[in-house]
């Protein structure tokens, strides 16, 4: 039954006020994931390059099973396959630490990267596919689209904020404590929050294989160049995460503060998270592709800053101008990626978008260890202009793609 009301206060009602900060709080882990596995191993075995081929590791495992465990959630529902993935992950990020600290050889340790990033329950795309499917059922549809761009920008400054926090406080424990604390809190948030947000009602959502009124579009529809545009386009984001953080962790291991690398990280989340939010107040008119091409020129304009800077200041100043680049830029391609997904496979589409972003950011993280170990911390830290000149280029791909009219199949959700 569609609400009449405010549509935000519907949603709300329909989700539970408990689900926002749940949701939140179940996004750390996977957040802490791939940058604690970099500190932790580069801590214990002193090289910069085995920790980001182990990053890397852990996002081509999420990058394989991503995409499955999308497919899986549009067939099973989310808590039949979110609390069994929990709890495999929660015990081998439990692991981790002591396989690091002993002397097992290196393959064995990159392979269980892997299962810890084949393993990771992606909280992101499930809570985007929970709220749109939650609109759909409880908005009028003259509503939706507003309350559909908001919700996006809600989420994808929730998850700016997480992919900052997570690696600020990977930083934070790493300095005060020790760098394995970090992967056993990640252990222990994936074992309670994530559990916990499976079983919330929010998630006794129907899958959409077994709804008899929906007919799940063709797995052939997911590679329309539209929405592969889009894929790249997050691709490129998780390039521009990995390449920056591991560079600026190069740029200042050189002189000893390695450790901080997390907490300067925070810098860019600022400007990120507010200016996320903000995109929720934009005029309809600025379409979202006009806004990817402009945010993400901002995002290459910022990313040449921060390559030419040689000091911790100019570093920061940079960091913040790059928040406000890719902040609004991250949302954008979620609302693209909620407008273009194929019927039935919102969580398929939803995960597409997440493992890119995961992926492109351990990919990068190795391919940056590796120039920083060879060429040096200064080459490194130009990466992220490579990596932010992705994202223009897919959103010019994208633009042109779209001038071309594509019908993207849509089955009406019909009134409860």
């Amino acid at each position: 039954m569609f609400h009449t009301r405010r549509p935000g206060n519907a949603l709300v009602r329909s989700a539970g006020l408990s689900y926002f900060p749940l949701a939140f709080i179940a996004r750390l882990p996977f957040a802490m994931m791939t940058v604690g596995v970099l500190t932790l191993v580069v801590a214990e075995r002193g090289s910069l390059t085995l920790g980001g081929l182990n990053s890397a590791a852990a996002g081509l495992g999420t990058a394989l099973a991503g995409p499955l465990l999308g497919a899986a959630v549009d067939r099973l529902g989310q808590r039949r396959v979110l609390v069994p993935v929990g709890l495999v992950n929660a015990a081998l990020l439990g692991a981790f630490p002591f396989v690091v600290t002993s002397t097992v050889a290196d393959p064995v340790l990159l392979a269980l990267s892997v299962l810890i990033g084949v393993s990771a329950p992606q909280i992101s795309p499930m809570s985007r596919t929970r709220l749109v499917g939650l609109i759909r059922r409880s908005v009028a549809p003259d509503r939706r689209e507003k309350l559909l761009n908001g919700t996006m920008a809600y989420e994808s400054a929730a998850d700016e904020t997480v992919f900052v926090v997570g690696p600020f406080l990977v930083g934070l424990l790493a300095t005060a404590i020790a760098p394995w604390l970090a992967v056993a809190a990640a252990s222990v948030l994936t074992l309670v929050f994530v559990t916990w947000f499976a079983v919330h009602p929010s998630g006794r959502l129907e899958p959409a294989a077994t709804r008899t009124t929906t007919v799940q579009a063709p797995a052939g529809e997911l590679l329309r160049a539209p929405l592969v545009s889009v894929v790249v386009g997050t691709l490129g984001v998780g390039l521009f995460f990995g390449a920056t953080l591991t560079s600026l962790t190069g740029f200042l291991a050189a002189d000893g503060d390695g450790d901080r690398a997390g907490l300067l990280y925070g810098v860019m989340g600022i400007g990120s998270a507010a200016l996320a939010l903000g995109t929720a107040t934009l005029s309809t008119r600025f379409t979202l592709p006009a806004r990817w091409l402009t945010f993400g020129g901002l995002l290459l304009a910022a990313a040449v800053l921060f390559a030419t800077a040689r000091s911790v200041p100019g570093l920061v100043v940079a960091l913040a101008v790059l928040g406000c680049g890719v902040g609004p830029t991250l949302v954008t391609l979620y609302g693209l990626g909620a407008r273009l997904s194929p019927a039935g496979r919102s969580a398929t589409t939803m995960t597409m978008l997440g493992s890119a972003v995961v992926v492109g950011q351990a990919v990068s993280s190795a391919v940056t260890g590796l120039v920083t170990d060879s060429l040096g911390a200064e080459t490194a830290l130009a990466l992220p202009a490579v990596a932010a000149g992705v994202v223009v280029a897919a959103a010019v791909a994208h633009t042109v793609a779209v001038r071309r009219p594509v019908a993207v199949p849509r089955v009406p959700v019909p009134a409860h």
